[in-house]
């Protein structure tokens, strides 16, 4: 996978450094050359000096072409700013923005950006958002051949309905989650940015739906 980095404190620098290290390809953009020193000499990603909501110098890392995008400065505004413009105007697959202030999480996942709070950012939890598909087991029903999951609606989801989704036997959508309120919908409903999915899945479909949801 192709993921870039915007910051390169400490935690940018372990991030890129434990994604490098598993073999992903990592590109780092931080505003002051001399952060990337923290990489040590042994990081194998590429670096980027410049500010990391610049379009153009989003351009110059890749982020066409990116499969993930983690904003992790000192800034909740640059954070966001960078958040936004990968997730809306490059419709990067995975986006994660760090946010000081819990209390603009809320806001910025219903716009489909996934947050991390000051208490949560270990490297470990960035990098597992980044590479996998948010999927939680809900329910088991019966003998376990029949599973409630709850899924964020992946971007490129959006705009599309519950048919388009529904596979006949094996993936139904149950419920929808929308601006804190929940509803049952029909096969016509359109999937909209920040919608939580509650589905039921046979336990042998469900590497098919982490595949969808990818």
């Amino acid at each position: 996978m192709k993921i870039l980095i915007i910051g390169c404190g400490r935690v940018g620098a372990g991030l890129a450094n434990t994604l490098a290290n598993r073999g992903h390809s990592v590109t780092v953009v931080d505003k002051e050359p001399l952060a990337f020193g923290k990489l040590g000499e042994k990081f194998k990603g590429q670096t980027i000096p410049g500010i990391g909501f610049d379009r153009d110098v989003l351009l110059k890392a890749g982020i066409e072409r990116a499969d993930g995008l983690a904003a992790v400065t000192s800034s909740d505004e640059a954070n966001v700013v960078a958040a936004r413009i990968a997730r809306d105007l490059f419709h990067v697959p995975r986006v994660v923005a760090r946010l000081y202030d819990v209390r603009q999480a809320e806001i910025y996942k219903r716009l489909g950006i996934q947050t991390i709070a000051p208490t949560s950012w270990g490297i470990n939890r960035i990098a597992e958002l980044l590479l996998y598909s948010p999927l939680e087991t809900i329910l088991s029903i019966g003998s376990g051949n029949v599973e409630i999951v709850e899924a964020e609606v992946p971007h490129l989801l959006v705009g599309k309905t519950v048919r388009d989704f529904t596979v006949a036997g094996e993936i139904h959508i149950v419920s929808i989650t929308r601006a804190n309120k929940t509803f049952l919908p029909m096969q016509g409903t359109i999937f909209q940015g920040g919608d939580l999915l509650h589905l039921a899945v046979l336990t042998t479909s469900t590497n098919r739906l982490k595949d969808l949801l990818e």
